[in-house]
Formats: structure tokens, C-alpha cells, sequence
């Protein structure tokens, strides 16, 4: 989010963030302007604007985006039974309407979309972002290592107190609003919840410097909020769960082969919500090399595995 400091203010932010939200949330279906700017508290004219200046996109412009870059992601983990479905799960009205809106971002339809070379690309400008980065290997899709075990759970509604990074890939961002985040935690008595970390974007799919990352702390049902921070409610959800102790590179081969050798065999898809990083116990409790966490893909049956 842009820094402009006569107009973004903690108030717009976090009125901003809840526009976001709720964009994220509702892709499937319409996103008027009216509809968006009653979230955030704004009218139709000031929101238009408003967001305009703190998102850097109008936000026709973000809702297109962030609808094609869902697409490319069910495309490349989901089992739609045709275009048509990838085109009405990300809220375009037709197959039509969603091919031309595709072909103008990627420059092809997306039947000739290569969806694995555009991730291959996307996850060498991850890697490039790490420490150490030639040491990260792909897994090979049909690897099983003994360290990745998946535990199936299901997970109630849960009350997040949150801080937006953008731009999460670069810099101390990330950190500093962790770090912001925790005082603010422990100041109130709330610093005991679970502690999470979670992205709606795939970073091998979206441009990293448009891709945000909250980091949060869930929270009772009556806490307070205040300060700049943010909140939001996640749905009970079923979550495919991986523990691992180590450095980020594992974590990354973690993600890898969840998503390319567990999910294609399990009879899930990915659900719309994003992955979490659970930490065990407080951040960065074992260092800022050394992470302890639990993975979380949220999951629903797959739609083929439902068919008789």
C-alpha cells in the first residue's frame, strides 16, 4: 500500500483493508462499487478515489486482476471440469467474457496458457528473493520424503487480529510488522493466541511486488481492536496440515510438494482462503533462521472425487 501520509491515515487503512477483504473473499460473485465502498465505510465518489490512491488501482482494475490471478491458480491446482467453471468460480459472467479478459492480460486464451511454465518462472523469482537460493531444489513430483506427513483437520471459525504488509518479499516489511503487531498483542493480554501468518496470492502466480501478507494473532470473540490493526473472521474450515522445524528453504519444498505431489493424488482442492503459516508457540521464539510451524492448505473434496 502506497505511503502518503496526508491521506492514509490508520482509519483509511484499515477501512481499505476491509474493501480488500472482502474482495478477496467474494470473488465469485458481483463486486459493485456501491456494494464495496459500503464495507468500507466510504461513499461510492470518496472510495473511488480513496482506494485509487492508497492500492495504486482503481478498483475495477483490482477486482479484473485479482479474478484473472484466481483463475491461473485454480487452472493450476483446482479440478474444474471445464474453463467455463474457472471462469464462473472467479466471478466473470460468462467463458467469453473470461477468455478476453485473459488473452488481454496473458496474451493468449487460456486453453493455450502454458500455466506450468508461467509458474516455473514465478518460483525462480521467489527463490531469488532468499538467502542461500541456490540451495533450494525442486522436489521431484513423484517424491514422498518422510519428513512431510499431512494431518487432515478441521478447524473452527477463528478471529484474527491483522497487520497488512505489501510488497511482503522485500526488505523488513514482514518483520517490523510482526514485531508491531506483538507489542500491541502483549500490551492487551492477547499476545497467547495463535500466532499466524497467511497470504491469499501464490507468489509463483502473482507479480511479487503485488502480492500482501498479513500477519496475525487470533483473538477472542470480544476483544477490542484498535491502533491501526485490522480484524477479520475465518469460516470453519478443513485444513491439510504439515509441521516442520527448520529454515525457510524447507518450508518452500514443504509448500512445493504439497501442492504438486500430495493435493493432485488426495481427492481435495484447494478452498478459497488462504494458506497459513501457523507458528508453534510466539514468532520467531527459535530465532529468525530457525522457524517452527505448521503449514495449512485450506481444502474442500474435489469435485471429481464427488462425481459416482
Amino acid at each position: 500500500m502506497r505511503d502518503l501520509p496526508n491521506l492514509a491515515n490508520l482509519d483509511y487503512v484499515g477501512r481499505v483493508n476491509r474493501a480488500i477483504d472482502h474482495v478477496t473473499a467474494n470473488l465469485e460473485g458481483p463486486l459493485r462499487l456501491d456494494d464495496v465502498a459500503r464495507v468500507a465505510g466510504f461513499s461510492p465518489y470518496h472510495f473511488h478515489r480513496i482506494f485509487q490512491s492508497l492500492v495504486g488501482e482503481t478498483l475495477r482494475d483490482f477486482v479484473n486482476r485479482v479474478r484473472l490471478e484466481r483463475a491461473v491458480y485454480l487452472i493450476a491446482h483446482g479440478d474444474p471440469s471445464s474453463l467455463t467453471d474457472v471462469a464462473l468460480a472467479c466471478g466473470f459472467s460468462s467463458s467469453s467474457v473470461f477468455s478476453r479478459s485473459f488473452r488481454t492480460r496473458f496474451g493468449v486464451s487460456p486453453r493455450a496458457f502454458d500455466v506450468e511454465a508461467f509458474r516455473r518462472a514465478g518460483h525462480g523469482r521467489l527463490v531469488d528473493t532468499l538467502p542461500e537460493a541456490g540451495r533450494l531444489a525442486r522436489l521431484p513430483p513423484a517424491s514422498d520424503p518422510d519428513r512431510f506427513k499431512v494431518q487432515l483437520r478441521d478447524l473452527p471459525a477463528r478471529r484474527v487480529a491483522y497487520l497488512r504488509v505489501f510488497r511482503p518479499y522485500e526488505g523488513t516489511a514482514a518483520v517490523d510488522a510482526l514485531t508491531r503487531l506483538m507489542t500491541w498483542a502483549e500490551e492487551r493480554g492477547l499476545a497467547g493466541g495463535q500466532w499466524l501468518g497467511y497470504q491469499w496470492e501464490d507468489p509463483t502466480i502473482v507479480p511479487l511486488e503485488l502480492c500482501r501478507y498479513d500477519v496475525g494473532v487470533e483473538i477472542p470473540a470480544d476483544a477490542n481492536v484498535d491502533d491501526g490493526v485490522s480484524v477479520t473472521t475465518f469460516p470453519p474450515m478443513r485444513v491439510a496440515e504439515v509441521e516442520i522445524a527448520g529454515r525457510i528453504e524447507l518450508e518452500l519444498e514443504a509448500l512445493d510438494w504439497l501442492y504438486t505431489t500430495w493435493l493432485p493424488r488426495s481427492g481435495y482442492a484447494p478452498d478459497h482462503q488462504p494458506g497459513f503459516e501457523a507458528w508453534v508457540g510466539l514468532p520467531f521464539a527459535h530465532g529468525e533462521t530457525h522457524f517452527e510451524v505448521r503449514l495449512q492448505l485450506p481444502v474442500v473434496k474435489s469435485p471429481s472425487s464427488r462425481r459416482p
